[in-house]
């Protein structure tokens, strides 16, 4: 059986460093934002709604065009960053991180968004009442009721990051332990005609990506079944 090399496992870390932080974000970005989308009656909601829900349905070379653009020396945000002596995001693997929070945004609101927005009113009524803030409503009742939404956001969040290639293709490139991730090292060993290494890790990608949404599946259903939350509630 073929063992992955030491290019192998640092593109396996350097991916794993990499969704962890960007899901880490997102869901500190992600849970506010999706709390007041469900409160909020402003006009600002629809657009709001239609940037987060974008990069969902704008094909990832599209996205990475545009953060290239962007983030490029001559550009005006390039010339900011260099008056305030930030080094260039291109081809660094702080660039992956805000290009891959802007690409995976909308696989982490939209989760929290629907848990936010099946609490009963009546519930959050009734904490008002008898004086709880709503700094003390959304932690004491909105989240810990938003939780499996939560849980569902962080994990969907962290295998799309796994799972990108176009965006962090054209915002890092393909720099070794530093911007060069799994989806880039299983390009690499296909463009080198070494299918058995694009086997085993393209294999280890899928039967990981399985398991983790078949548990979180699992776990999610059991906690929506109506007996399991009866005998809770004993």
């Amino acid at each position: 059986m073929l063992s992955l090399s030491a290019d192998d496992w640092a593109a396996v870390v350097l991916t794993i460093k990499l969704a962890s932080t960007v899901t880490g974000i997102l869901i500190v970005v992600s849970t506010p934002l999706a709390w007041w989308l469900v409160q909020t009656q402003s006009w600002f909601k629809a657009p709001i709604v239609a940037l987060v829900a974008m990069p969902a349905i704008l094909p990832p070379t599209v996205l990475g065009f545009y953060f290239l653009v962007l983030l490029s020396p001559s550009s005006w945000l390039g010339h900011v960053l260099t008056a305030v002596h930030i080094p260039s995001l291109l081809f660094s693997f702080t660039g992956l991180v805000v290009a891959s929070v802007i690409y995976s945004l909308p696989f982490v609101v939209q989760p929290i968004y629907l848990a936010m927005k099946g609490i009963p009113k009546a519930t959050l009524e009734v904490a008002a009442t008898i004086g709880a803030s709503p700094t003390d409503r959304f932690f004491s009742i909105v989240l810990p009721l938003s939780r499996p939404g939560i849980i569902a956001a962080a994990v969907l969040g962290f295998i799309h990051t796994v799972g990108e290639f176009g965006v962090v293709l054209m915002i890092g490139g393909n720099i070794p332990q530093q911007t060069k991730v799994l989806s880039i090292q299983i390009y690499d060993h296909v463009e080198a005609l070494n299918y058995e290494a694009a086997h085993v890790l393209s294999g280890s990608l899928v039967l990981f990506s399985f398991v983790v949404l078949l548990v979180l599946y699992s776990v999610l259903w059991r906690g929506a079944n109506p007996n399991t939350i009866e005998r809770r509630s004993r």
